[in-house]
């Protein structure tokens, strides 16, 4: 079984989340279309669709050429009912295309290990369904998801951002935070884009640092999501629908 997976970026890749599905024997089929290298045209070769996150807004196609596609085969997977997860710019373009809206924080960027709440729904979600209560989460997003798609099911949230996980339909999920990434990326991005985060208000040190310390808790929650969902692209391939 093969997933498509988009990646915006360089520094951006699949992580602790590509590491999970790799070792439940699931090919990540990684495409960089900043480098050139394009996308398909459909998910026909594919049974699960991945898109990351990146720095790009979800609507800037001057930026992210590739856009335009991306859109097309997230609308393809929701349509089709082909296993779909969006990580933060990745849940950003789902929400998007599919009728909600994405807006530029008024407050300062959302950086570090953040608490999510349980919504009433994800108790039955096969994703997200384990997820504790107070579960800690990586951020880094200036973005953020204002209005959800027609439709969707709101199914974790946070104080200082309300959608930070969804799903459309049976096997389409949106998470506006990071599940894939542990300290070590957290502080390349600080490394980067630490300038930027301490104009806008935010704390870059004090977000590296609250990642590093729930390092522990985060690998557990995130890849236990990551086999869930790894699970249900392997249902859905191979279980007439």
């Amino acid at each position: 079984m093969r997933i498509l997976v988009v990646q915006h970026e360089d520094g951006t890749g699949p992580g602790i989340v590509g590491e999970a599905l790799e070792a439940a024997g699931l090919r990540l089929d990684l495409r960089h279309p900043w480098a050139g290298k394009a996308l398909p045209d459909s998910l026909a070769d594919h049974d699960a669709l991945l898109v990351l996150g990146g720095a790009p807004n979800c609507e800037d196609d001057a930026a992210a050429p590739w856009l335009p596609q991306v859109r097309a085969l997230i609308r393809e997977a929701v349509e089709r009912e082909v296993p779909f997860l969006g990580i933060c710019l990745g849940a950003q373009i789902a929400a998007s295309c599919l009728g909600g809206t994405v807006v530029r924080r008024a407050r300062p960027p959302e950086i570090g290990a953040v608490p999510l709440r349980r919504l009433p729904a994800v108790t039955d979600d096969p994703v997200l369904g384990a997820v504790p209560d107070g579960a800690p989460a990586a951020q880094w997003h200036w973005d953020e998801i204002a209005g959800l798609p027609p439709g969707a099911v709101p199914l974790l949230t946070g104080d200082d951002c309300d959608h930070q996980a969804f799903r459309v339909g049976p096997a389409a999920w949106g998470v506006q935070f990071h599940p894939e990434v542990l300290g070590a990326e957290v502080a390349r991005w600080a490394a980067s884009d630490g300038p930027a985060t301490r104009a806008a208000g935010a704390d870059p040190d004090a977000a590296v640092a609250s990642v590093r310390a729930a390092e522990p808790r985060l690998r557990e929650t995130w890849t236990a999501m990551s086999r869930a969902w790894g699970a249900v692209v392997t249902a859905r391939a191979t279980t007439p629908h």
